[in-house]
């Protein structure tokens, strides 16, 4: 099975050159990164990022941190197009878990996107509570789980077995550390990996050999030490 990559930005320039990549299968957006954009209005921004990519599948989330708030986000969020994926995180800022609107949404036949994920257990809780039919994504965030010291796979191996039982259900690799990550997600074999554009550069550039890359990395501390006129 191959991983799917999808593009982690909200910058629209970016989104322009990325979504005439043929390696890019779709988007992920999330409120930090559309204020790191710039986006003043939640609403028309995200229109404009839905005009440029009308074909791929668009990820964009709630903000709302109540039940009520929340239903209203994600019911409008879900008129802004047919490749529109509601966001939507495991869990509030309180800890609590989301089920009812997941739920709520899912028999709506409203694609989801949960997010914020970093355990089986919830990967197990969503589960519980959906269909066999409309689209559900579950993001996992591998590399924040790697920053506190703990592996992530483990929980990948269990979700994604958890997973296969669905035919609309994908488990996708989030916060992505580095270009290898995309070779792990494939082994695993996560339906999708978010990746952001530096690092999708990268990966388009696989292959070189362990020879390539020590001699640019010497010639590349040789031009920096002659741009410096270091003497000994």
């Amino acid at each position: 099975m191959s991983t799917k990559i999808f593009c982690d930005i909200a910058e629209l320039d970016q989104i322009k050159k990325f979504n005439k990549k043929k390696i890019v299968k779709g988007f992920t957006t999330n409120p930090s990164l559309m204020r790191k954009a710039g986006a003043k209005d939640y609403q028309s921004y995200s229109k404009k990022i839905l005009k440029i990519c009308n074909n791929k599948p668009v990820s964009l989330e709630v903000f709302a941190d109540e039940y009520e708030e929340m239903k209203i986000q994600a019911m409008k969020i879900n008129t802004w197009g047919k490749n529109v994926y509601v966001k939507v995180p495991v869990v509030n800022s309180k800890g609590k878990f989301m089920g009812r609107i997941i739920n709520e949404l899912n028999n709506q036949n409203i694609k989801l996107n949960i997010t914020a994920v970093y355990n089986s257990k919830q990967t197990d809780e969503i589960l519980k509570l959906i269909n066999k039919k409309t689209r559900v994504i579950v993001s996992i965030f591998a590399g924040r789980a790697g920053d506190t010291g703990i592996d992530p796979v483990p929980e990948f191996v269990k979700s994604i077995r958890l997973a296969n039982r669905f035919k609309n259900v994908e488990i996708l690799w989030a916060s992505v550390r580095e270009p290898y990550n995309y070779l792990q997600a494939k082994q695993l074999g996560c339906h999708i990996i978010t990746v952001p554009p530096t690092i999708i550069e990268k990966i388009e550039k696989f292959g070189k050999s362990f020879n390539q890359l020590t001699k640019e990395t010497v010639k590349n501390f040789l031009i920096d030490s002659k741009k410096s006129n270091f003497k000994i």
